[in-house]
Protein backbone atom coordinates (compact mmCIF):
# COMPACT_ATOMS: atom_id res chain seq x y z
CA UNK A 1 0.00 0.00 0.00
CA UNK A 2 1.73 3.49 -1.11
CA UNK A 3 2.46 5.06 2.02
CA UNK A 4 1.61 8.53 0.80
CA UNK A 5 -2.13 7.56 0.05
CA UNK A 6 -4.59 7.53 2.69
CA UNK A 7 -6.40 4.29 2.74
CA UNK A 8 -10.26 4.47 3.06
CA UNK A 9 -12.83 2.39 4.11
CA UNK A 10 -16.55 2.09 2.61
CA UNK A 11 -18.89 1.02 5.42
CA UNK A 12 -22.45 -0.07 4.43
CA UNK A 13 -25.17 -2.11 5.22
CA UNK A 14 -29.20 -1.96 5.48
CA UNK A 15 -31.23 0.62 8.18
CA UNK A 16 -30.99 -0.71 11.34
CA UNK A 17 -27.92 -3.09 10.19
CA UNK A 18 -25.89 -1.93 13.02
CA UNK A 19 -23.49 0.48 10.99
CA UNK A 20 -23.91 3.11 13.62
CA UNK A 21 -22.85 0.68 16.88
CA UNK A 22 -19.77 -0.43 14.98
CA UNK A 23 -19.30 3.37 13.86
CA UNK A 24 -19.83 4.37 18.08
CA UNK A 25 -16.80 2.14 18.85
CA UNK A 26 -14.75 3.50 16.38
CA UNK A 27 -15.30 6.84 17.15
CA UNK A 28 -15.22 6.38 21.09
CA UNK A 29 -12.84 3.45 21.59
CA UNK A 30 -9.47 4.16 22.84
CA UNK A 31 -7.52 2.44 19.48
CA UNK A 32 -5.29 4.40 19.11
CA UNK A 33 -5.67 5.18 15.34
CA UNK A 34 -6.69 8.81 14.14
CA UNK A 35 -9.74 7.97 11.87
CA UNK A 36 -11.98 10.14 9.86
CA UNK A 37 -15.61 9.48 9.74
CA UNK A 38 -17.65 10.77 6.90
CA UNK A 39 -21.32 10.07 7.16
CA UNK A 40 -22.23 10.33 3.83
CA UNK A 41 -25.97 11.86 4.00
CA UNK A 42 -28.12 12.08 0.88
CA UNK A 43 -31.73 12.49 2.70
CA UNK A 44 -32.73 14.50 5.62
CA UNK A 45 -32.65 11.51 8.27
CA UNK A 46 -28.78 11.08 10.27
CA UNK A 47 -27.77 8.29 11.80
CA UNK A 48 -27.21 9.72 15.17
CA UNK A 49 -27.37 13.12 15.90
CA UNK A 50 -26.06 13.46 19.57
CA UNK A 51 -23.34 11.09 18.47
CA UNK A 52 -22.47 12.77 15.07
CA UNK A 53 -23.25 16.33 13.90
CA UNK A 54 -25.99 18.74 14.67
CA UNK A 55 -27.96 20.60 11.59
CA UNK A 56 -26.50 22.74 9.36
CA UNK A 57 -23.86 22.04 6.64
CA UNK A 58 -20.35 20.01 6.78
CA UNK A 59 -19.47 20.35 10.18
CA UNK A 60 -16.06 18.42 11.16
CA UNK A 61 -15.95 17.73 15.16
CA UNK A 62 -13.07 16.27 16.61
CA UNK A 63 -13.89 13.12 18.93
CA UNK A 64 -11.69 12.32 22.10
CA UNK A 65 -10.14 9.34 20.81
CA UNK A 66 -8.67 11.72 18.39
CA UNK A 67 -10.88 10.83 15.53
CA UNK A 68 -12.58 13.33 13.24
CA UNK A 69 -16.09 12.93 12.46
CA UNK A 70 -17.85 14.76 9.63
CA UNK A 71 -21.19 14.91 7.66
CA UNK A 72 -21.93 15.63 4.10
CA UNK A 73 -24.84 16.28 1.96
CA UNK A 74 -23.83 15.51 -1.47
CA UNK A 75 -20.46 15.44 -3.05
CA UNK A 76 -18.42 13.31 -1.34
CA UNK A 77 -15.24 13.82 -3.55
CA UNK A 78 -15.35 18.07 -2.20
CA UNK A 79 -15.48 16.99 1.35
CA UNK A 80 -12.40 14.71 0.85
CA UNK A 81 -10.41 16.96 -1.12
CA UNK A 82 -11.37 19.65 1.89
CA UNK A 83 -10.12 17.28 4.32
CA UNK A 84 -6.92 16.26 2.53
CA UNK A 85 -6.20 20.14 2.68
CA UNK A 86 -6.89 20.48 5.70
CA UNK A 87 -4.41 17.68 6.57
CA UNK A 88 -1.78 19.42 4.45
CA UNK A 89 -1.98 22.56 6.11
CA UNK A 90 -1.76 21.05 9.69
CA UNK A 91 -5.27 21.77 10.86
CA UNK A 92 -6.71 17.98 11.33
CA UNK A 93 -4.43 14.84 11.70
CA UNK A 94 -5.63 11.63 10.84
CA UNK A 95 -4.29 8.42 9.13
CA UNK A 96 -7.43 7.08 7.10
CA UNK A 97 -10.89 7.64 6.21
CA UNK A 98 -13.70 5.49 7.36
CA UNK A 99 -16.96 6.46 4.76
CA UNK A 100 -20.37 5.53 6.38
CA UNK A 101 -23.14 5.42 3.70
CA UNK A 102 -27.09 5.55 4.43
CA UNK A 103 -28.52 2.61 4.10
CA UNK A 104 -29.92 3.37 1.19
CA UNK A 105 -27.35 4.14 -1.16
CA UNK A 106 -25.36 2.01 -3.81
CA UNK A 107 -21.99 1.49 -2.70
CA UNK A 108 -21.10 2.01 -6.26
CA UNK A 109 -21.40 5.72 -7.18
CA UNK A 110 -19.13 6.03 -3.58
CA UNK A 111 -16.33 3.13 -4.56
CA UNK A 112 -16.14 4.94 -8.14
CA UNK A 113 -15.07 8.32 -7.05
CA UNK A 114 -11.77 7.31 -6.39
CA UNK A 115 -11.40 6.13 -9.41
CA UNK A 116 -12.81 8.75 -11.58
CA UNK A 117 -11.76 12.03 -9.44
CA UNK A 118 -7.76 12.82 -10.31
CA UNK A 119 -7.49 14.86 -7.21
CA UNK A 120 -9.05 12.49 -5.15
CA UNK A 121 -7.38 8.82 -6.68
CA UNK A 122 -4.08 11.13 -5.91
CA UNK A 123 -4.03 11.37 -2.43
CA UNK A 124 -6.38 9.05 -1.64
CA UNK A 125 -6.69 4.84 -1.86
CA UNK A 126 -9.90 2.47 -1.56
CA UNK A 127 -9.40 0.02 0.95
CA UNK A 128 -12.48 -1.76 0.96
CA UNK A 129 -16.21 -1.95 1.40
CA UNK A 130 -17.55 -3.36 4.32
CA UNK A 131 -21.19 -4.79 4.66
CA UNK A 132 -23.88 -5.44 7.65
CA UNK A 133 -26.14 -7.56 7.55
CA UNK A 134 -29.06 -8.08 9.88
CA UNK A 135 -29.35 -11.75 11.21
CA UNK A 136 -32.94 -11.07 12.63
CA UNK A 137 -34.12 -8.92 9.00
CA UNK A 138 -31.39 -9.87 6.33
CA UNK A 139 -33.28 -12.46 4.53
CA UNK A 140 -36.75 -10.48 4.33
CA UNK A 141 -34.17 -7.44 3.58
CA UNK A 142 -32.27 -9.00 0.92
CA UNK A 143 -36.17 -10.09 -0.60
CA UNK A 144 -37.34 -6.98 -1.24
CA UNK A 145 -34.55 -4.29 -1.60
CA UNK A 146 -32.63 -4.17 -4.04
CA UNK A 147 -30.11 -1.85 -3.14
CA UNK A 148 -29.36 -4.05 -0.28
CA UNK A 149 -28.63 -6.79 -3.05
CA UNK A 150 -26.36 -4.33 -4.47
CA UNK A 151 -24.40 -3.69 -0.72
CA UNK A 152 -23.74 -7.34 -0.71
CA UNK A 153 -22.45 -7.93 -4.32
CA UNK A 154 -20.28 -4.24 -3.66
CA UNK A 155 -18.36 -6.59 -0.02
CA UNK A 156 -14.87 -7.16 0.21
CA UNK A 157 -15.92 -8.33 4.08
CA UNK A 158 -19.82 -9.04 5.37
CA UNK A 159 -20.46 -8.63 8.93
CA UNK A 160 -23.57 -10.21 10.54
CA UNK A 161 -25.04 -8.40 12.97
CA UNK A 162 -27.62 -9.91 15.78
CA UNK A 163 -27.09 -13.48 15.38
CA UNK A 164 -28.08 -13.89 19.12
CA UNK A 165 -31.28 -13.46 17.34
CA UNK A 166 -31.72 -16.14 15.19
CA UNK A 167 -31.24 -20.12 15.44
CA UNK A 168 -28.22 -21.74 13.71
CA UNK A 169 -30.25 -22.79 10.92
CA UNK A 170 -31.50 -19.73 10.04
CA UNK A 171 -27.77 -18.30 10.33
CA UNK A 172 -27.00 -20.84 7.95
CA UNK A 173 -29.54 -20.59 5.58
CA UNK A 174 -28.44 -16.53 5.21
CA UNK A 175 -24.81 -17.40 4.98
CA UNK A 176 -25.60 -19.59 2.26
CA UNK A 177 -27.75 -16.97 0.74
CA UNK A 178 -24.68 -14.23 0.94
CA UNK A 179 -22.34 -16.86 -0.35
CA UNK A 180 -24.12 -17.35 -3.84
CA UNK A 181 -24.71 -13.93 -4.29
CA UNK A 182 -20.79 -13.12 -2.92
CA UNK A 183 -18.08 -15.80 -2.82
CA UNK A 184 -15.21 -13.62 -2.67
CA UNK A 185 -16.01 -11.68 0.50
CA UNK A 186 -15.28 -13.36 4.02
CA UNK A 187 -18.71 -13.83 6.39
CA UNK A 188 -17.91 -12.84 9.73
CA UNK A 189 -20.47 -12.85 12.52
CA UNK A 190 -20.15 -9.23 15.13
CA UNK A 191 -21.78 -9.37 17.82
CA UNK A 192 -22.92 -5.34 18.80
CA UNK A 193 -20.63 -4.18 16.61
CA UNK A 194 -17.35 -5.72 18.17
CA UNK A 195 -15.15 -6.48 16.25
CA UNK A 196 -11.54 -6.23 15.88
CA UNK A 197 -10.68 -2.68 14.38
CA UNK A 198 -7.95 -4.71 11.98
CA UNK A 199 -10.79 -6.89 10.56
CA UNK A 200 -12.48 -3.91 8.88
CA UNK A 201 -9.04 -2.06 8.11
CA UNK A 202 -6.46 -2.78 5.62
CA UNK A 203 -8.10 -5.73 3.83
CA UNK A 204 -6.63 -4.33 0.44
CA UNK A 205 -10.15 -5.34 -1.51
CA UNK A 206 -9.21 -3.09 -4.18
CA UNK A 207 -5.71 -3.57 -4.46
CA UNK A 208 -5.03 -5.20 -7.89
CA UNK A 209 -2.36 -8.33 -6.35
CA UNK A 210 -4.47 -8.95 -3.71
CA UNK A 211 -4.96 -12.54 -3.55
CA UNK A 212 -8.30 -13.35 -5.51
CA UNK A 213 -10.37 -15.50 -2.64
CA UNK A 214 -13.18 -16.90 -3.94
CA UNK A 215 -14.45 -19.29 -0.44
CA UNK A 216 -14.17 -22.81 -1.09
CA UNK A 217 -18.16 -23.51 -0.31
CA UNK A 218 -19.40 -21.70 -3.49
CA UNK A 219 -16.88 -23.92 -5.55
CA UNK A 220 -18.01 -26.82 -4.65
CA UNK A 221 -21.62 -26.18 -5.14
CA UNK A 222 -20.62 -24.86 -8.47
CA UNK A 223 -18.43 -27.59 -9.66
CA UNK A 224 -19.28 -30.86 -7.27
CA UNK A 225 -16.10 -32.06 -9.08
CA UNK A 226 -14.49 -29.28 -8.92
CA UNK A 227 -12.42 -29.88 -12.62
CA UNK A 228 -15.46 -30.32 -14.80
CA UNK A 229 -17.35 -27.34 -16.26
CA UNK A 230 -20.39 -25.67 -15.56
CA UNK A 231 -23.26 -28.96 -15.91
CA UNK A 232 -26.08 -28.31 -17.55
CA UNK A 233 -28.91 -28.55 -14.93
CA UNK A 234 -26.70 -28.58 -11.93
CA UNK A 235 -28.01 -25.48 -11.12
CA UNK A 236 -31.31 -25.93 -10.80
CA UNK A 237 -30.31 -29.10 -8.96
CA UNK A 238 -28.46 -27.33 -6.67
CA UNK A 239 -31.36 -24.90 -5.69
CA UNK A 240 -33.54 -27.52 -4.69
CA UNK A 241 -31.34 -29.35 -2.38
CA UNK A 242 -30.74 -26.32 -0.51
CA UNK A 243 -34.86 -25.73 -0.31
CA UNK A 244 -34.08 -22.19 -0.75
CA UNK A 245 -36.69 -20.34 -2.93
CA UNK A 246 -34.61 -17.19 -3.78
CA UNK A 247 -33.75 -16.06 -6.49
CA UNK A 248 -31.30 -13.21 -6.38
CA UNK A 249 -31.25 -10.81 -9.36
CA UNK A 250 -27.26 -10.43 -7.52
CA UNK A 251 -25.31 -13.59 -7.99
CA UNK A 252 -21.31 -14.44 -8.15
CA UNK A 253 -20.21 -17.15 -11.05
CA UNK A 254 -16.80 -18.29 -11.54
CA UNK A 255 -15.07 -18.60 -14.72
CA UNK A 256 -12.18 -20.38 -15.19
CA UNK A 257 -9.83 -21.53 -17.98
CA UNK A 258 -7.15 -24.28 -18.07
CA UNK A 259 -5.79 -22.67 -21.34
CA UNK A 260 -4.32 -19.20 -21.91
CA UNK A 261 -6.16 -16.74 -23.01
CA UNK A 262 -5.48 -14.45 -26.10
CA UNK A 263 -4.83 -11.22 -25.02
CA UNK A 264 -6.12 -9.06 -27.61
CA UNK A 265 -9.84 -11.05 -27.92
CA UNK A 266 -10.21 -11.20 -24.31
CA UNK A 267 -9.48 -7.50 -24.24
CA UNK A 268 -11.83 -6.50 -27.01
CA UNK A 269 -14.49 -9.37 -25.29
CA UNK A 270 -14.28 -7.33 -21.37
CA UNK A 271 -14.60 -3.91 -23.13
CA UNK A 272 -17.98 -4.93 -24.82
CA UNK A 273 -19.11 -7.04 -21.91
CA UNK A 274 -18.35 -3.68 -19.95
CA UNK A 275 -19.95 -1.57 -22.24
CA UNK A 276 -23.43 -3.59 -22.66
CA UNK A 277 -23.89 -4.80 -18.94
CA UNK A 278 -21.22 -2.19 -16.76
CA UNK A 279 -24.45 -0.98 -15.22
CA UNK A 280 -25.16 -4.24 -13.62
CA UNK A 281 -21.59 -5.67 -12.75
CA UNK A 282 -21.08 -4.47 -9.62
CA UNK A 283 -17.46 -6.35 -9.19
CA UNK A 284 -15.35 -8.49 -11.03
CA UNK A 285 -11.89 -9.77 -10.58
CA UNK A 286 -9.92 -12.62 -11.85
CA UNK A 287 -6.19 -13.96 -12.18
CA UNK A 288 -5.68 -14.75 -16.04
CA UNK A 289 -2.85 -16.70 -17.92
CA UNK A 290 -2.20 -14.93 -21.11
CA UNK A 291 -0.56 -16.45 -23.51
CA UNK A 292 3.43 -15.85 -24.17
CA UNK A 293 3.19 -13.84 -20.83
CA UNK A 294 5.54 -15.47 -17.99
CA UNK A 295 4.00 -13.89 -15.62
CA UNK A 296 -0.22 -14.12 -14.63
CA UNK A 297 -2.23 -10.94 -15.27
CA UNK A 298 -4.27 -9.74 -12.75
CA UNK A 299 -7.82 -7.51 -13.52
CA UNK A 300 -10.58 -5.92 -11.39
CA UNK A 301 -13.50 -3.90 -12.19
CA UNK A 302 -16.41 -2.00 -11.05
CA UNK A 303 -19.26 -1.66 -13.05
CA UNK A 304 -17.62 0.26 -16.16
CA UNK A 305 -13.83 0.77 -15.17
CA UNK A 306 -11.43 -1.86 -15.51
CA UNK A 307 -8.16 -2.10 -14.70
CA UNK A 308 -5.24 -4.90 -15.00
CA UNK A 309 -1.74 -5.44 -14.01
CA UNK A 310 0.96 -7.87 -13.99
CA UNK A 311 1.52 -9.88 -10.82
CA UNK A 312 4.00 -12.34 -10.12
CA UNK A 313 5.69 -14.78 -12.46
CA UNK A 314 4.46 -18.64 -12.99
CA UNK A 315 6.22 -20.88 -11.20
CA UNK A 316 8.38 -23.31 -13.08
CA UNK A 317 6.21 -26.17 -11.99
CA UNK A 318 3.09 -24.41 -11.27
CA UNK A 319 0.32 -25.77 -12.87
CA UNK A 320 -1.10 -22.25 -14.91
CA UNK A 321 -4.93 -21.46 -15.21
CA UNK A 322 -7.15 -18.43 -14.95
CA UNK A 323 -9.92 -18.00 -12.02
CA UNK A 324 -12.54 -14.93 -12.76
CA UNK A 325 -15.43 -14.32 -10.62
CA UNK A 326 -18.21 -11.60 -11.70
CA UNK A 327 -20.45 -11.01 -9.60
CA UNK A 328 -23.79 -8.75 -10.97
CA UNK A 329 -27.53 -8.07 -11.16
CA UNK A 330 -29.11 -10.72 -13.51
CA UNK A 331 -26.19 -11.25 -15.65
CA UNK A 332 -26.20 -13.44 -18.76
CA UNK A 333 -23.79 -15.74 -17.06
CA UNK A 334 -23.61 -18.14 -20.28
CA UNK A 335 -23.27 -15.93 -22.68
CA UNK A 336 -20.15 -14.24 -20.47
CA UNK A 337 -18.90 -18.06 -20.35
CA UNK A 338 -18.77 -18.69 -23.83
CA UNK A 339 -17.49 -15.64 -24.91
CA UNK A 340 -14.76 -16.37 -22.47
CA UNK A 341 -14.22 -20.12 -23.87
CA UNK A 342 -14.04 -18.31 -27.29
CA UNK A 343 -10.95 -15.98 -26.27
CA UNK A 344 -8.79 -19.01 -25.03
CA UNK A 345 -5.99 -20.11 -26.89
CA UNK A 346 -7.71 -23.32 -29.46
Amino acid sequence: MASNLIPVTVLTGFLGAGKTTLLKRILTEQHGRRIAVIENEFGPEGIDNDLLVQEGNEQIIEMNNGCICCTVRGDLARILKELARRRSAGHVDFERVIIETTGMANPGPVTQTFFMDDEVAEQFLLDGVITVVDAKHGEQTLSSQPEAQNQVGFADRILVSKVDLVSAEEQEALRARLLRMNPRAPIRPVHFGEIGIDEVLDIRGFNLNSILEIDPEFLEAEHPDLAAPHAAGHEHAHEESHGHGHDDAIKAFVFRGDRPFDALQLEEFLSAIVQVYGADLLRYKGILWIEGSDRRVVFQGVHMLMGSDLGRPWGPDEARSSKMVFIGRNLPHDTIEKGLQNCLVQ
